[in-house]
């Protein structure tokens, strides 16, 4: 066990691990298999500064970018240093993905370059996302929504819209790290238990099965169901949502059952007029887990069916923005019928919101988060119990300021 004041720990073999990093400005999820197989979840990056009076506060600090940051992250927890055997990107949103438009921001790139990267630039990629955190880390494998031909369910908008020119940035830097590294890229395999899987060594009872990707959901039964089919066939791609795009997984070790994935926010009209909530349809297939990541930063997001098939001990949310978190998403989450003692917790990587009285729900978020924190799952061989620890984001001393012990 951590005890809060003390440094982390660190990774013990055997053991599977789940880094929620904050930065606050972004999303990133760093994983440690069993057997010590990595994987890195989204690299997001915006610009703080662009969000006026709705950010939170940029961690460990602004004189580095993002993409630096989760890096530097990345190596200190990472056992194989600073290779990194996937790099996944959930769908092209610049919390998700970062954005080429950092170039529009050039004093940011000139005052910080990063003179201590340990593996060097890539040329012709912007500095941001997965484009900046390759200057510090070598990725052996990649993957996201899109590739290779980036026109599933439709092709991608044209020239000037965001999705667009991030997709096109995401694949620039794969191209770069083939060139470099001889990167591997390879599709997304919805339904697959067999893509993400320990490449170093034996993990008894581990497994990533991959349950959502593109608005299509790998059902229990082995079928897929296709959310979108019907827009599709109406010739109606104004109606398709980046977020519901995004790529979802389920990580198991034994009983223990993780959902994370990308946003999956998104709700549209069928034929007959009646409203498809992607939420609710997931519901019919995730099942129970013990932790859950909230879905879109808990902005307006996890409806009362979803939450209530997930049903996890922990919530974990990754926060950005003074906006997420809503109370919508909350009442969902913590449903007034059920007594105190039973409602899971909530381990927001910050909470910006606050308490006016009026929100219950934050009796159920550690005071520790309200600093901001990177939020660390940890289950040991056998998943029948795992630890939940926060550990202090405003600086780099990987100091735990919070940790709590759950049976499965």
């Amino acid at each position: 066990m951590n005890e809060p004041g003390r440094k982390w720990r660190g990774w013990s073999r055997g053991e599977f691990q789940a880094h929620f990093i904050n930065t606050g400005v972004a999303e990133s999820v760093f994983f440690v298999f069993p057997d010590s197989t990595t994987m890195l979840l989204d690299c997001g990056d915006q610009p703080a500064i662009t969000r006026v009076g709705k950010s939170v506060a940029v961690l460990p600090g602004p004189e580095r970018l993002a993409g630096e940051w989760i890096a530097r992250y990345v190596a200190r927890v990472n056992p194989n240093g600073t290779d990194v055997d996937w790099a996944v990107v959930s769908h092209f949103h610049s919390d998700h993905a970062g954005t080429p438009r950092w170039q529009k921001y050039p004093r940011f790139l000139s005052d910080f370059p990063g003179k201590d990267a340990k593996v060097g630039p890539i040329g012709g990629c912007a500095r941001s996302g997965f484009g900046l955190a390759a200057e510090f880390l070598r990725f052996r494998r990649a993957t996201d929504r899109g590739w290779p031909g980036y026109d599933d369910p439709i092709p991608l908008g044209g020239d000037g819209q965001e999705q667009h020119e991030i997709a096109a940035h995401v694949r620039s830097v794969w191209d770069a790290l083939r060139r470099r590294d001889g990167l591997a890229v390879e599709p997304f395999r919805l339904g697959a238990s067999d893509q993400f899987v320990p490449e170093r060594g034996d993990a008894p009872g581990f497994m990533v099965r991959n349950v959502f990707a593109n608005g299509r959901i790998a059902m229990p039964d082995g079928s897929v169901r296709d959310l979108y089919a019907n827009l599709l066939s109406r010739g109606r791609p104004d109606a398709f949502n980046e977020n519901a795009m995004s790529l979802g997984m389920m990580f198991s070790v034994g009983p223990f059952r993780l959902f994370c994935g990308g946003d999956f926010s998104d709700r549209f009209e069928e034929p007959d007029g009646t409203e498809t909530f992607i939420e609710d349809a997931l519901a019919e297939t995730v099942g129970r887990c013990n932790v859950a990541k909230v879905n879109h930063h808990g902005h307006h997001a996890i409806g009362r069916a979803l939450a209530g098939a997930l049903n996890p001990q922990v919530w974990v949310a990754c926060v950005w923005d003074v906006l997420h978190m809503t109370d919508d998403t909350a009442e969902a989450m913590f449903p007034a019928d059920i007594p105190v003692a039973a409602q899971p917790l909530l381990l927001p990587t910050v909470l910006p919101v606050r308490d006016d009285g009026a929100r219950p729900w934050h009796r159920f978020v550690p005071d520790a988060c309200r600093t901001g924190c990177h939020v660390v799952l940890c289950v040991p061989p056998g998943g029948e119990n795992y630890t939940m620890t926060l550990l202090d984001a405003r600086d780099e001393d990987m100091r735990v300021v919070w940790e709590r012990s759950f049976a499965t």
